[in-house]
């Protein structure tokens, strides 16, 4: 697109339809249609480590009534005070620390938990119960009651991802106290992965809710899946071994505003560059390696998060197995026609 030249006449067009709430398109259309996508969102990694260290800080300095929620959030670089990770997600860290109760609230946001550290703690949502162990994926649906509860010894800390900007964007958010701190148990642990994680669903299902049945998606057997698949040695050059979340009722993502995935990246493997439109989080919970972002390379660990913003190229590298969770906007983009992938020469 050209630029359009200034002219005193035109500037003084401009100046008088500012009065009314008017712009000319011809002096904004290459901020809003760009050859490709153009972010403020930049690649970050935070470190585990140092979170916890001020996780720990911060629960003396408040209580987990006063907060609601123990939280630090995670925000991008170039998004400084939007409580953004990319310009579509949240993402946090919480912690629950032993005898605590985070209440019962629901809201219309819809919520994942990767649990990073500690075993035995518990999140209720509608109605059931389940203990969280490292590596559990756990959803909370838009408008479903949740709490968390520490009976354990130990501190829990967990990343929290949330569609809290998108949610924003449309303008549609509710959220709701409850008057006891945790919900009714309804039905009994392992009820929902029992009636659909199996292969097997309900004869008579009818659910209207667009997310997974499945709340708690447990590790070990994510694990086990991907350890089975290895052995087929059949690697993806841009993601090794890669499996997405899935519903059991669509086959589709578990969460319809947030695409869940983990993957597998053998010692040695260095993965070929790859971009997408779908700027992504990830996690990795087992292993050691490091991540170039465009001219960025970070160096991870185990519960360590970095952000890999929109349309950049990113490769991976693994100094020893490795297990990375990540999670995007990519089932929102799919459904409106807008993802896009570039997999280089691979």
């Amino acid at each position: 697109m050209e630029a359009v030249t200034k002219t005193p006449e035109r500037e003084a067009f401009y100046k008088k339809i500012d009065g009314e709430n008017l712009t000319a398109l011809w002096t904004v259309m290459s901020d809003l249609i760009t050859p490709e996508p153009k972010s403020a969102c930049r690649p970050h990694l935070w470190r585990f480590d140092v979170i916890r260290d001020y996780m720990t800080e911060a629960g003396k300095l408040i209580t987990a009534k006063e907060a609601e929620r123990r939280v630090l959030v995670l925000e991008n670089p170039g998004l400084r005070g939007q409580s953004k990770i990319t310009t579509s997600l949240y993402a946090g860290v919480q912690m629950v620390v032993p005898g605590d109760v985070a209440p019962a609230h629901r809201h219309s946001q819809s919520a994942l938990r990767f649990v990073l550290e500690g075993k035995g703690a518990h999140t209720a949502v509608d109605g059931e119960r389940t203990a969280m162990e490292p590596g559990d994926f756990i959803i909370t649906p838009s408008m479903t009651w949740h709490d968390h509860s520490n009976e354990t010894d130990q501190p829990m800390f967990w990343l929290d991802g949330l569609d809290i900007p998108l949610v924003q964007f449309f303008d549609c958010s509710f959220a709701e106290g409850s008057k006891e701190d945790q919900q009714k148990i309804t039905r009994p642990a392992g009820d929902s992965f029992a009636r659909y994680g199996h292969n097997l669903l309900p004869v008579d299902v009818k659910r209207s809710s667009k997310t997974s049945p499945i709340f708690s998606y447990p590790y070990a057997y994510t694990r086990e899946a991907l350890e089975k698949a290895r052995t087929s040695q059949e690697w993806d050059a841009c993601h090794g071994l890669k499996l997405k979340f899935s519903n059991p009722e669509t086959g589709d993502f578990a969460m319809p505003t947030i695409g869940t995935f983990i993957q597998l990246l053998p010692k040695g493997f260095n993965t070929a560059r790859y971009r997408s439109t779908d700027a992504t989080v990830f996690c990795p919970i087992e292993g050691r390696g490091r991540s170039r972002i465009g001219d960025a390379v970070f160096e991870w660990g185990p519960r360590d998060l970095f952000v890999v913003p929109s349309w950049q190229w990113v490769t991976h590298e693994a100094d020893e197995d490795a297990v990375l969770f990540s999670f995007s906007d990519r089932p929102v983009q799919q459904k409106l026609d807008l993802f896009r992938e570039d997999r280089g020469n691979a």
